[in-house]
């Protein structure tokens, strides 16, 4: 007979409470190299703090505070 193995879950990363489109150290750990922004399935956030932190992303690019793409 096989042991039940109880799997820990790798616990969510704490962002803050409000997500700042001008907070832009907060904004580049969510991005790639490539400039991108990064899925849900590598930062382990919610889909209500992806969704949030996306749009302050997509402001930020707005406003010219990060760049749409990395330089060629």
């Amino acid at each position: 007979m096989t042991k039940h193995v109880k799997v820990q879950k790798t616990p969510r990363p704490v962002l803050p409470a409000y997500i700042d489109y001008k907070d832009l150290a907060v904004l580049r750990s969510y991005l790639s190299v490539f400039g991108r922004i990064v899925p849900r399935y590598y930062t382990g956030i919610s889909l209500k703090q992806q969704k949030k932190l996306s749009l302050a992303i997509k402001r930020a690019r707005e406003m010219a505070l990060l760049p749409y793409t990395r330089k060629g």
